[in-house]
Protein backbone atom coordinates (compact mmCIF):
# COMPACT_ATOMS: atom_id res chain seq x y z
CA UNK A 1 0.00 0.00 0.00
CA UNK A 2 1.32 3.42 -1.12
CA UNK A 3 2.00 5.75 1.38
CA UNK A 4 0.36 9.03 1.43
CA UNK A 5 0.32 12.45 3.01
CA UNK A 6 -1.95 15.40 3.37
CA UNK A 7 0.42 17.87 1.20
CA UNK A 8 -1.71 20.67 0.94
CA UNK A 9 -5.55 22.11 0.40
CA UNK A 10 -6.14 24.05 -2.43
CA UNK A 11 -8.39 27.21 -2.21
CA UNK A 12 -10.09 29.47 -4.91
CA UNK A 13 -9.50 32.53 -4.43
CA UNK A 14 -10.01 35.99 -6.82
CA UNK A 15 -6.85 37.52 -6.38
CA UNK A 16 -3.93 36.15 -4.78
CA UNK A 17 -2.33 38.86 -3.44
CA UNK A 18 -5.67 40.23 -1.36
CA UNK A 19 -6.49 36.26 -0.47
CA UNK A 20 -2.57 36.66 0.98
CA UNK A 21 -3.11 39.51 3.13
CA UNK A 22 -6.53 38.02 4.32
CA UNK A 23 -4.68 34.58 5.31
CA UNK A 24 -1.82 36.74 6.66
CA UNK A 25 -3.80 38.80 9.08
CA UNK A 26 -6.75 36.23 10.06
CA UNK A 27 -5.09 33.36 10.70
CA UNK A 28 -0.92 34.29 11.02
CA UNK A 29 -0.23 32.04 7.56
CA UNK A 30 3.27 32.49 6.34
CA UNK A 31 3.98 33.01 2.71
CA UNK A 32 6.12 29.65 1.51
CA UNK A 33 5.97 31.05 -2.32
CA UNK A 34 6.18 33.43 -4.38
CA UNK A 35 3.70 33.98 -7.14
CA UNK A 36 3.63 30.98 -9.98
CA UNK A 37 1.68 30.96 -12.72
CA UNK A 38 0.81 27.51 -14.43
CA UNK A 39 -0.04 27.66 -17.39
CA UNK A 40 -1.37 24.21 -17.08
CA UNK A 41 -4.13 24.93 -14.89
CA UNK A 42 -4.96 28.23 -15.83
CA UNK A 43 -3.88 29.62 -12.94
CA UNK A 44 -1.81 31.71 -10.40
CA UNK A 45 -1.25 29.96 -7.07
CA UNK A 46 1.13 30.74 -3.98
CA UNK A 47 1.61 28.72 -1.08
CA UNK A 48 1.13 29.48 2.28
CA UNK A 49 1.56 27.76 5.83
CA UNK A 50 0.63 27.94 10.04
CA UNK A 51 4.62 28.68 11.37
CA UNK A 52 5.06 24.68 12.14
CA UNK A 53 2.63 23.12 10.41
CA UNK A 54 3.52 20.41 7.43
CA UNK A 55 0.44 20.96 5.85
CA UNK A 56 0.10 23.94 2.63
CA UNK A 57 -2.33 26.05 1.77
CA UNK A 58 -2.60 26.91 -1.90
CA UNK A 59 -4.00 29.83 -2.76
CA UNK A 60 -5.44 29.37 -6.53
CA UNK A 61 -6.84 32.27 -9.24
CA UNK A 62 -8.01 32.16 -12.71
CA UNK A 63 -5.08 33.53 -15.07
CA UNK A 64 -7.69 34.69 -17.41
CA UNK A 65 -11.45 35.46 -17.83
CA UNK A 66 -10.90 32.10 -19.97
CA UNK A 67 -9.45 30.43 -17.46
CA UNK A 68 -10.82 26.80 -16.81
CA UNK A 69 -11.29 27.65 -13.02
CA UNK A 70 -13.41 30.80 -13.99
CA UNK A 71 -16.46 29.50 -13.77
CA UNK A 72 -15.96 27.57 -10.41
CA UNK A 73 -15.02 30.67 -9.37
CA UNK A 74 -17.98 32.58 -10.58
CA UNK A 75 -20.10 30.03 -7.91
CA UNK A 76 -18.20 31.38 -5.14
CA UNK A 77 -14.74 29.52 -5.05
CA UNK A 78 -13.61 28.12 -1.96
CA UNK A 79 -12.13 24.33 -1.62
CA UNK A 80 -10.63 23.67 -4.54
CA UNK A 81 -8.70 20.24 -4.43
CA UNK A 82 -6.85 18.44 -2.00
CA UNK A 83 -3.18 16.87 -2.51
CA UNK A 84 -1.84 14.02 -1.21
CA UNK A 85 2.09 13.68 -1.17
CA UNK A 86 3.39 10.46 -2.23
CA UNK A 87 6.61 8.10 -2.83
CA UNK A 88 5.64 6.44 -5.89
CA UNK A 89 3.19 8.64 -8.20
CA UNK A 90 2.62 5.74 -10.71
CA UNK A 91 1.46 3.31 -7.83
CA UNK A 92 -0.53 5.74 -6.15
CA UNK A 93 -2.42 6.26 -9.40
CA UNK A 94 -2.89 2.84 -9.58
CA UNK A 95 -3.86 1.66 -5.81
CA UNK A 96 -6.22 4.84 -6.25
CA UNK A 97 -8.35 3.31 -8.79
CA UNK A 98 -10.06 0.04 -7.19
CA UNK A 99 -10.76 2.37 -4.53
CA UNK A 100 -13.00 4.57 -6.77
CA UNK A 101 -10.29 7.23 -7.49
CA UNK A 102 -10.00 7.76 -11.57
CA UNK A 103 -7.40 9.99 -13.10
CA UNK A 104 -7.87 12.85 -15.13
CA UNK A 105 -4.93 13.28 -15.76
CA UNK A 106 -1.46 11.12 -16.20
CA UNK A 107 2.09 12.38 -13.93
CA UNK A 108 3.40 15.23 -15.67
CA UNK A 109 5.98 17.99 -14.81
CA UNK A 110 4.97 19.89 -11.57
CA UNK A 111 5.27 24.10 -12.72
CA UNK A 112 5.35 24.67 -8.59
CA UNK A 113 7.44 21.73 -7.59
CA UNK A 114 10.26 21.99 -10.33
CA UNK A 115 11.67 18.19 -10.74
CA UNK A 116 8.42 16.63 -9.69
CA UNK A 117 5.55 15.29 -10.96
CA UNK A 118 1.84 15.50 -10.03
CA UNK A 119 -1.47 13.91 -11.56
CA UNK A 120 -4.87 14.46 -11.10
CA UNK A 121 -7.45 12.00 -9.79
CA UNK A 122 -11.54 12.60 -9.55
CA UNK A 123 -14.03 10.38 -7.38
CA UNK A 124 -17.57 9.81 -6.90
CA UNK A 125 -17.44 12.76 -4.49
CA UNK A 126 -16.32 15.27 -7.00
CA UNK A 127 -13.49 16.91 -4.93
CA UNK A 128 -10.13 16.87 -7.61
CA UNK A 129 -7.54 14.92 -5.78
CA UNK A 130 -4.25 16.09 -6.98
CA UNK A 131 -0.73 13.54 -5.93
CA UNK A 132 2.46 15.16 -5.92
CA UNK A 133 6.05 13.28 -5.63
CA UNK A 134 7.21 13.70 -2.36
CA UNK A 135 10.12 16.31 -2.12
CA UNK A 136 12.41 17.10 0.98
CA UNK A 137 11.00 17.69 4.22
CA UNK A 138 10.26 21.49 5.01
CA UNK A 139 9.88 21.80 1.15
CA UNK A 140 6.44 22.82 -0.61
Amino acid sequence: MILMSLHHVGILVQEIAKATEDYVRRFGCEVRSEIIHDPNQTAFVRFLSQPGDSVFLELVAPDSADSKLSNALSKGGGLNHLCYAVTNIEEACREMRPRGMFPVQAPMAAVAFPGRRIAWLIGRDGIPIELVERGPSGEI
